[in-house]
């Protein structure tokens, strides 16, 4: 998928009632950039804007009771209805505990929506029959409970930033980075050499790229397995990966 000029790869709307939120992302680091070259747009809405409440209210109390306020329909009903209209064929997603958790394989799935537009709950949730009625998916980032969906959106659209073409510069940056292949990263070093009688691991000073290769990918193997041996089940093996794999569960006896 080749970017040309000024061709925006992929579009997010976010419903939030604290758009001042979103300078993190839209202001620095790579997603800034991204938006900054029209790589990515995105584009905030209020749902107090579309409240007809006199205080600008977008929150009341259950029905049936229980601790806590809802976000009501009305407002929430009209910002997406109006985002929808501005992004047609749009996917909606509300960001909740309840929905598909993000992990590296289904970030792939979520760029090829390329038209995005993510609803962030407030207080404990949202009226129901805003999810019944325009909520096309439910994602989450996580088995715990945030105070809004603010910092879901945020980390789900730097995940998808960083596989847009043009947003990171090489292909190989990605292919080393933790979970693209079920592996955790292997440790890295920088200069000075040594500092505070630590040292960098000789090897990687050595010149020898095959053997640094090598290495590398037995100390990734090796942290994968110690802390998440979950990933190593869902990857399948190559034959060298097998044979480090192997050793280091033999020598570990």
């Amino acid at each position: 998928m080749k970017k040309k000029d000024n061709q925006t790869l992929i579009s997010f709307y976010i419903i939030t009632i604290f758009p001042e939120m979103f300078t993190s992302i839209s202001n620095y680091g790579v997603t800034g950039k991204a938006i900054q070259k029209k790589i990515i747009k995105l584009s905030l809405l209020n749902p107090r804007d579309f409240t007809k409440h006199k205080y600008k209210s977008v929150d009341d109390r259950p029905y049936g009771g229980g601790p806590g306020m809802l976000m009501t329909v009305q407002p929430l009903y009209l910002s997406i209805k109006h985002a929808k209209s501005l992004l047609q064929d749009a996917t909606v997603i509300y960001l909740s505990p309840q929905g598909v958790k993000l992990n590296q394989s289904n970030i792939f799935q979520l760029i090829q929506k390329k038209k995005i537009i993510f609803v962030c709950g407030r207080y404990e949730g949202i009226d129901q029959r805003i999810i019944d009625s325009l909520i096309d998916e439910e994602w989450s980032i996580g088995d715990y409970i945030l105070t809004g969906g603010e910092l879901a959106a945020m980390v789900i659209i730097d995940s998808i930033s960083r596989f847009i073409p043009g947003v990171i510069k090489t292909k190989k940056s990605l292919e080393r980075e933790s979970f693209y292949d079920n592996l955790l990263d292997y440790p890295n070093y920088t200069r000075p050499r040594k500092i505070y009688n630590m040292t960098v691991p000789e090897i990687l000073l050595s010149g020898d790229h095959d053997k640094i290769r090598s290495w590398r990918l037995k100390k990734s193997i090796e942290i994968t397995l110690e802390k998440r041996p979950d990933l190593l089940e869902k990857k399948t093996l190559q034959k060298e990966e097998k044979i480090i794999l192997n050793a280091y569960k033999k020598n570990k006896k």
